[in-house]
């Protein structure tokens, strides 16, 4: 009986439990992906909801919010795993490469879809035109192009960031995810100040509907960068990221080089090309 109660006493105090065997990471149940789909699915709801019937808006934002209170939590989570249980070994660390990697092959696809439908109308339009009749479009050497040359700025930056960490700089670290966080919001401004000077609204055709699809929702992922680097900003400043190990900060770089290349592409398409400015002259 005095060997049952000390192997007992043990147990209840952590003591007795053989170390994991493997470097792998076998997360504790948790009430978030659960609580996370009902969050999705409230939001999804609402926005059928408000788009059938605008007055019925209430439902979409208690979605949006659950989603928002739903990430926090559980990205808090993960960060606590990672800085400070130290449950993100170096195999943990490389599937997680791979996971992100594989989100942005995902992205690629999603905006794929996008510039299927803009060539597939721009190529083969309607009445043999294109842009079509009354749509005037953006001179691509304005805004689009000045928004252009922040998000490529902002690539260096980001850049400057990750060395500055790999060398030990912390306060390149910090410098360097500031001024990429402000071009972030740069591009964010330019680009809503565009869209309220437009002669065109989505419903107006499928010029305005592909561009406003492919502009917008890489407008949204910026928006998601933005703050995506944000966090990484305050990490930074928190100590968080040390030379070998920092997948967040790197993730973050990932991503917000996977919206460079994407803007790249819409600029010299959708701009520039399929705005019939392939030779504007001024």
């Amino acid at each position: 009986m005095t060997d049952i109660h000390m192997d007992a006493h043990a147990d209840t105090h952590g003591v007795g439990h053989a170390a994991p065997k493997h470097p792998y990471h076998l997360v504790d149940p948790s009430p978030w992906p659960i609580i996370g789909a009902i969050s999705g699915g409230t939001l999804a709801t609402g926005g059928l909801l408000y788009m059938h019937d605008g007055h019925i808006w209430w439902v979409l934002i208690i979605g949006a919010l659950l989603v928002l209170g739903t990430m926090f939590v559980w990205w808090r989570d993960v960060i606590r795993e990672a800085t400070f249980q130290g449950f993100h070994t170096p195999v943990v660390q490389l599937g997680l490469r791979y996971g992100m990697a594989l989100f942005i092959a995902s992205e690629v696809m999603f905006f794929s879809a996008f510039f299927w439908a803009f060539f597939s109308s721009s190529l083969f339009p309607v009445g043999g035109v294109w842009p079509p009749t009354g749509i005037h479009p953006f001179n691509p050497f304005d805004i689009a192009f000045l928004n252009t040359l922040v998000l490529l700025l902002s690539g260096t930056t980001v850049t400057w960031a990750h060395h500055s960490l790999l060398e030990g700089n912390q306060k390149g670290l910090v410098q360097g995810l500031i001024v990429t966080v402000l071009l972030g919001m740069t591009f964010t401004s330019l680009q809503a100040f565009e869209y309220a000077h437009a002669t065109f609204h989505f419903t107006g055709g499928i010029y305005p509907s592909t561009f406003f699809m492919a502009t917008g929702f890489h407008g949204f992922h910026v928006i998601i960068g933005t703050t995506f680097l944000a966090v990484c900003l305050w990490r930074a400043t928190q100590g968080h990221f040390k030379p070998d190990h920092h997948f967040g900060l790197e993730a973050a770089a990932w991503y917000w080089h996977f919206v460079d290349v994407v803007w790249l592409f819409l600029f010299v398409c959708v701009y520039w090309w399929g705005s019939g400015h392939a030779t504007y002259a001024g």
